[in-house]
């Protein structure tokens, strides 16, 4: 690996922006990742897969859990079709900040901080921080209550117990990044596999669930059930991913030449659409594993994980079924943390452009989005658990448009993408998209505003 200095070096400055990039994202992982030109097409393509199903966990995290597990629970498999519409929305916007990398060599936050006056870089700085925050106390909460259900171990110390995956990072970052892939991939497999056990004793009624990905005029009609799909849309699109993604791309060496980017962004887009197509797979799991035991048997007030944990071995008539659900909610909470902590070092890195050692830049990340996870959970205990899954989501919702706004502003920007500016059509596309999902998370504010 090139040696910081000469990195940047090697990104000139680009005329459509105010600054030079400056240090490149994720600079001790910086292209190290060797991508070939050699072989056939697959083996070229292969060469990408990784980002996308770390980008793939942050819509699949334990914050989705609960609206996931009601919506099954109170209309059956009726909100698949929602999930279906939050999944491609989630494509389009993932193969923006694709774009956005390899097009400009700069991640969301670093293009945030080189394209906008200072005092506006820092105002969006200061949000973004606050919703890597949010999106770690979700994550934080959920890998406690993974590891409550599983061992028996309090909330209260499970939380804790979360903060050593910074650890685990700098540990395989050590190794290489494709071992922290290989460790987020293994445990996506473990999570459907778990899910594939239960949906299998759970035996759903697989018509009603090929009828539930199509799009109903109910979901309209019904107030109760376009709460809940909204709920599902809101919590899809997480600022964070948007960030990840864009710093994450640049682990591959795909080259600086035209053509080198080119082929390098069609499989970093096949690459998220592939491991995002899979993250709708569990999420669909989810929905048809509540839908089949849970609405089935008429239990349609389920909406909380430790309940739906505990009302699954009845219903499906197994004890393995709960040890499996709480499996993959542990292995959703690890691969979250571990994500969430990477796309906080990125936001760090890109607004502030700070230089400090790998290690030193995780722990500060870490202690800055856990402390307020573990003091507020020490504080309330598990009765306040669910409070902090809903603040986030509050936090998450509020800061959405500060992330999706300058990513379509910048890739639809011939200045500042040259070549790889985003097509009038996908510009359009996903700026219809942004529109829905922000008035979505606004109607969410306004709701809970007004109780």
């Amino acid at each position: 690996m090139a040696d910081r200095a000469s990195i940047t070096a090697e990104l000139p400055e680009d005329s459509g922006w105010r600054r030079s990039r400056g240090e490149p994202p994720l600079v001790d992982v910086f292209r190290t990742v060797r991508v070939t030109d050699q072989g056939s097409l697959f083996r070229r393509a292969m060469a990408f897969v990784g980002p996308g199903f770390l980008v793939a966990v942050g819509y699949m995290d334990p914050g989705n859990w609960a609206t996931s597990i009601a919506g099954g629970a109170q209309f059956g498999y009726a909100l698949l079709t929602v999930a279906l519409m939050s999944n491609i929305m989630a494509i389009i916007l993932q193969s923006l900040c694709a774009r956005l990398a390899i097009g400009s060599g700069r991640d969301l936050a670093q293009a945030c901080r080189d394209a906008f006056p200072r005092p506006v870089a820092w105002i969006l700085w200061l949000f973004a921080e606050i919703a890597i925050i949010a999106t770690d106390i979700a994550e934080v909460v959920g890998t406690a209550i993974g590891l409550n259900l599983l061992f028996g171990i309090p909330l209260e110390l499970g939380v804790i117990i979360t903060a050593l995956d910074v650890f685990l990072i700098l540990w395989l970052q050590r190794l290489g990044f494709r071992w922290i892939e290989a460790f987020i991939i293994t445990l996506l497999g473990v999570i459907f596999v778990c899910f594939l056990l239960q949906i299998a004793m759970a035996d759903p009624d697989w018509g009603q669930v090929i009828r539930g990905f199509a799009p109903t005029v109910e979901i309209v009609k019904n107030p109760a059930m376009l709460y809940l799909a909204l709920g599902i849309i809101g919590a899809t699109v997480m600022p964070h991913n948007l960030y990840l993604h864009s710093g994450i791309v640049q682990t591959r060496a795909y080259g600086d030449s035209l053509p080198e980017k080119r082929q390098a962004l069609r499989f970093a887009t096949w690459d998220s659409t592939t491991a995002l197509m899979f993250a709708l797979l569990i999420n669909a799991s989810i929905l048809i594993l509540a839908a089949a035991t849970f609405h089935a048997s008429g239990q349609t007030t389920v909406a909380e994980i430790g309940e739906a944990h505990s009302m699954l071995a009845p219903l499906v008539g197994s004890l393995l079924a709960p040890k499996l659900f709480a499996i993959a909610l542990l292995c959703c909470g690890l691969n979250s943390t571990v994500t969430a902590t990477m796309a906080g070092q990125i936001v760090m890195e890109g607004f502030l452009d700070i230089r400090l050692p790998a290690w030193a830049r995780r722990l500060i990340t870490r202690v800055v989005a856990i402390i307020p996870a573990a003091a507020v959970t020490l504080y309330y205990g598990a009765e306040g658990t669910g409070m902090l899954l809903i603040l986030s989501q509050v936090v998450l919702a509020f800061q959405l448009p500060f992330a999706i706004i300058p990513l379509v502003m910048f890739t639809r920007d011939r200045a500042k993408m040259g070549a790889f500016t985003a097509p009038g059509w996908l510009t359009v596309l996903a700026a219809l998209i942004a529109a829905i999902i922000i008035c979505l998370n606004v109607k969410l504010l306004w709701d809970l505003a007004t109780g």
